[in-house]
């Protein structure tokens, strides 16, 4: 079965204010369901299979947090090693995601997803049967099921740009992006919980392959692939491709999309520290305080991963649903909106994640509540900062750009952020004692907080260019030679390749 896709038929170019009339002064472009070449209904069940899987892949992401106390036993590992689990996958992940990006952007979608997730499947299951003996092979496979979620984190936003524009894309966005906290919360959720059942947690690691191929099916069967910037009136054979160096240079040349990648950098930091680290720090936060036991058997048994998970869930409905809702409200007042949201949500949650660290040892409930707080506003980011790449991104360089954000915030971001607790944290404890073991992770943690506030001042230097720069990709035309911005008047006007900030 072939990757390329067939050329078609599209109609001519126009200006988004404006549209295009046909004989009899009929509209030559078709109605926005169909422009796509995907009905309203397939469209629709497309979005929510990608959620589907969107959750899944954050659910097999987070079940290894959601038993890290068991891991940590089971191999006789310590705080940098367990670190290392998180650091490994995220940096297979976002080595290869230039790699499906470019093929994102050229070949067809659908097939290339369906090969990632059956392999990212296979690997999972594979990794829930390594012996005590053999830590690397965890490693190794952890770092192998970051190869398939490159093929699909870099991708399946790109489908829902293709069916939906404006107001409508910001909806399915915002649906796309609440699988991400909602699958974070049941992957620790689900792995304690099946660990706690079957007394093993190998098995945490057996639900979601299952529930993987099952995706790979409807999306093969249900899924059909849109014709790429056709919902636009810009069909991608009136873009043309460049090669994969000319968009990078532009994209380097795109302020917006330059400066929310490093403000999403700083969400990707503090999610990966919280998601990996949390459940433990709040278990060894119960141990010192003489709340809970330690875990002195092959299996540990709490509850931590079960709060934690239920409040990732909730949070992030509740983030993702009120930062896409004030955003809205506000672009009413100012097309500034969303990267002024997206500041407003980290440089919010930092308080709150610092008042939740330092109240663990006193206070439980408290702990939890800030926590709550904190996770809430640091959720507002997910759909907006998706929404702002797509509209100040060409459609034909839309996948590349999805692979170079991901490069550049787990890079920075979560690549090295679980790690860097875990050392942090072992080059501060004095002793082994549980006072230390708590200590030395609490102290570490405290970076989120100063990393949320760094992202918060990227995303308001964002807003500075954001109007610019979505002009510019909202009248932008490439045509043989060298590229066209339309202005909204209607008329073209042909400027130097290296004055076009895409």
């Amino acid at each position: 079965m072939s990757l390329a896709e067939p050329a078609s038929d599209s109609a001519p170019f126009f200006s988004s204010d404006s549209e295009a009339e046909g004989p009899d002064d009929q509209p030559a472009v078709q109605p926005e369901e169909s422009a796509s070449g995907v009905s309203k209904v397939r469209a629709l069940l497309t979005v929510l299979i990608l959620c589907y899987i969107n959750l899944l892949n954050y659910m097999d992401r987070f079940t290894v947090a959601g038993v890290l106390p068991d891991i940590e036993h089971y191999f006789g590992i310590d705080d940098s090693k367990s670190g290392l689990l998180q650091t490994v996958f995220i940096c297979s992940y976002m080595f290869l995601a230039p790699f499906f990006g470019y093929l994102g952007d050229r070949y067809n979608r659908k097939f290339i997803m369906s090969f990632g997730i059956t392999f990212w499947s296979l690997v999972t299951l594979a990794s829930s049967y390594t012996p005590k003996e053999h830590f690397w092979a965890l490693l190794l496979t952890r770092g192998l099921v970051g190869v398939g979620e490159a093929s699909y984190s870099t991708i399946a936003p790109t489908i829902i740009a293709d069916l939906y524009v404006k107001g409508k894309r910001t909806n399915m966005l915002s649906v796309f992006y609440f699988a991400i906290p909602v699958g974070s919360g049941l992957g620790y959720i689900v792995g304690s919980q099946v660990s706690n059942v079957a007394k093993d947690w190998h098995w945490a690691l057996r639900v979601t392959p299952g529930l993987g191929l099952i995706a790979v099916l409807l999306l093969l069967f249900v899924v059909q692939e849109p014709k790429r910037g056709a919902i636009e009136a810009r069909p991608e054979h009136q873009l043309h491709q460049t090669s994969w160096l000319v968009d990078l240079q532009a994209l380097s040349k795109n302020r917006s999309f330059v400066l929310s990648t490093f403000g999403f950098t700083a969400v990707a930091f503090v999610t990966g520290s919280l998601a990996l680290w949390a459940p433990t720090f709040l278990f060894r936060a119960a141990v010192f305080a003489g709340e809970r036991a330690p875990c002195l058997e092959a299996h540990c048994a709490s509850s931590d991963s079960l709060i934690f998970g239920a409040i990732t869930c909730v949070t992030g409905v509740l983030g993702v649903a009120s930062g896409v809702q004030v955003s809205r409200q506000l672009r009413k007042r100012t097309p500034r909106a969303d990267p002024l949201v997206c500041a407003a949500g980290l440089l919010l949650s930092a308080p709150f994640l610092y008042l939740a660290i330092v109240f663990a040892q006193a206070s439980t409930i408290a702990t939890y509540i800030f926590i709550f707080l904190g996770e809430t506003f640091l959720s507002m980011n997910w759909a907006i900062v998706a929404d702002i790449l797509l509209y100040v991104v060409v459609p034909t360089r839309r996948s590349t750009a999805e692979a170079l954000q991901i490069v550049v915030s787990h890079l920075l971001g979560d690549a090295g952020s679980p790690y860097l607790i875990g050392v942090v944290s072992d080059s501060l404890r004095k002793n082994d004692s549980f006072l230390w073991q708590f200590r030395s992770l609490q102290l570490s943690l405290l970076l989120c907080s100063f990393v949320a506030v760094v992202g918060g001042a990227f995303f308001l230097a964002t807003a500075l260019f954001i109007e610019q720069d979505r002009n510019r990709a909202e009248n932008y035309v490439l045509t043989d030679d060298e590229p066209i911005v339309v202005p909204k008047s209607g008329r073209s006007t042909r400027v130097p390749v290296s004055s076009v900030l895409i």
